[in-house]
């Protein structure tokens, strides 16, 4: 099996419980330390196999990081691992999930040794909003239902609405329309950019 480590939690001494998402699901594993058994790092793509157990979890072995380039990039590591745990945030209670989810890590990870980090997570992140159905217009605020002009605020989740109903400064809202439409980037200043990150770090 192949998946991507979300998540792992120390239980005691440096045994731990991994949380792996998968194409099909989010597998939560048992991982006992042995002299034998290699580091295993949040984010890694990894390929491994599971000893099933009729009374714990099934037990983490045979495992081996799938490597990218850019993971010798401190800062796209940071970024990846950021973007990372908000996967797990928001698939920690279910087992079973749709495949939109992997696919979306795995196209990030294929693109982010040539890519920026920040306009691909966002792009990605607005791919599944809108797989979730919950990527919408800018026509109404979500706070007050009125029409929104011009200049069109975000909370997270990319929530429509006014500046003054969030009480913060707006974005261009055909620029954002178009962002929505396309899920593409480029025409977004970096400014933009890192603004729509910082929405994206509150979560899905």
């Amino acid at each position: 099996m192949q998946g991507y480590i979300l998540q792992i939690q120390k239980i005691k001494d440096e045994d731990c419980i991994v949380y792996i998402l998968t194409n099909s699901s989010l597998v939560k594993s048992y991982r006992f330390y042995g002299a034998r058994h290699s580091k295993i790092t949040q984010g890694y793509k990894l390929d491994f196999e599971l000893e099933h157990s009729m009374t714990f979890l099934p037990r983490l072995v045979n495992t081996m990081h799938l490597g990218h380039r850019w993971l010798i990039n401190r800062d796209k590591l940071f970024l990846w691992q950021q973007f990372i745990r908000l996967f797990y945030e928001h698939l920690k209670e279910l087992n079973d999930v749709e495949e939109i989810y992997f696919n979306v890590l795995e196209e990030c990870a294929l693109k982010l040794d040539k890519q920026n980090a920040k306009r691909l997570f966002i792009e990605a992140y607005a791919k599944i909003l809108d797989a979730e159905g919950r990527l919408h217009n800018c026509d109404f605020c979500f706070l007050c239902d009125y029409e929104i002009g011009d200049k069109v605020a975000l909370a997270r989740g990319f929530l429509p609405s006014h500046e003054h109903c969030m009480n913060q400064n707006g974005f261009d809202k055909d620029e954002i329309e178009e962002f929505f439409k396309t899920k593409k980037s480029l025409n977004l200043s970096d400014e933009t950019v890192n603004r729509l990150y910082n929405i994206l770090l509150d979560g899905f």
